[in-house]
């Protein structure tokens, strides 16, 4: 209020006067010089408006009534015009962002953003190659699997009588039902003899000395073994016979000299096998067999 100097006696001023010193005090508070701001009045002031426009006076003060102002408007309608009039005036931008810091005129900013542009560009760049390598393994792992359980069929077809009179010889087959080659490395077989409800494993080797190697397999092949089921205690499933179970496995690949492109296969294989020795008829009578009962008896996996 130092501007205007001491505030005039508001008992002596006319409501108009009253007005006007409250429509200056508006603009004052608002930061606007009022002394050059337009008239309120909107130039509908009468005769004696120009006392208005000087000001209103009291005693000892800066504002001097001349003459009996008339005011055009109502207060608040003169305070709304005022506000509205100040909302739309637009209001300098002081500045933008990176200016007056030279952000953009940094070598060091464009070099970082490069960079981290790069960065992003190759980890992008080895995210795709990774999963192109990983989903070519994964096909291949696919195909291999195929081959090894899928096109490889292998069976126990036969187990004979060895003529010691205690041992047996089995023989599995081999067949490569695939298009290319299948590389096998067999591992010697195991037999197991059933005793109560545990197996128990019993000598076996590779006939005619066939031992563990690597196998070209491109059409069909069979492998032989021969064991002898020692267990006296054996289990009867079915009257007159032991229960044998066979293990073979097997390493499989597509290549020669394989890398980590390799299958492991299990095969397991169970029957029922009469001892040597035993008697025929004792068994045509306990499990109504019509003709001689046959050396083994295959069965499914269980």
């Amino acid at each position: 209020m130092s501007r205007f100097g001491p505030l005039p006696d508001l008992a002596r001023l006319s409501d108009a006067e009253k007005d006007e010193l409250i429509l200056r005090l508006w603009r004052l508070v608002g930061g606007e010089d009022p002394a050059n701001a337009p008239a309120a009045g909107g130039g509908e002031a009468a005769a004696g408006g120009a006392a208005g426009a000087a000001g209103v006076a009291g005693a000892g003060g800066r504002f001097t009534a001349t003459g009996a102002a008339r005011p055009a408007r109502g207060l608040f309608d003169r305070l709304g015009a005022d506000s509205g009039r100040r909302a739309r005036t637009p209001v300098a931008a002081t500045g933008r962002l990176g200016r007056g810091l030279g952000l953009w005129r940094s070598k060091a900013a464009i070099a970082t953003v490069l960079l981290v542009g790069a960065a992003f560009a190759v980890d992008a760049g080895v995210g795709w190659w990774q999963a192109r390598v990983l989903e070519a393994q994964r096909r291949a792992e696919l195909q291999l699997e195929n081959a090894a359980f899928g096109g490889l069929y292998v069976e126990l077809v036969r187990v004979e009588y060895e003529p010691d009179g205690r041992s047996y010889r089995l023989t599995v087959t081999m067949q490569n039902t695939g298009d290319g080659p299948l590389y096998v490395m067999l591992s010697p077989m195991r037999v197991f003899e059933q005793s109560g409800l545990v197996w128990q494993e019993v000598p076996s080797r590779p006939a005619d000395g066939q031992g563990a190697g690597v196998v070209a397999l491109t059409g069909g092949r069979e492998y032989q073994a021969v064991f002898e089921p020692n267990v006296d205690d054996w289990a009867e499933l079915i009257p007159g016979y032991m229960h044998i179970r066979v293990e073979s496995d097997m390493l499989i690949s597509q290549r020669a000299e394989p890398t980590d492109d390799i299958v492991e296969r299990k095969n397991l294989f169970y029957v029922y096998l009469k001892p040597h020795g035993a008697d025929d008829e004792d068994i045509k009578r306990r499990s109504n067999y019509k003709s001689t009962p046959p050396v083994f008896i295959p069965m499914p996996p269980h």
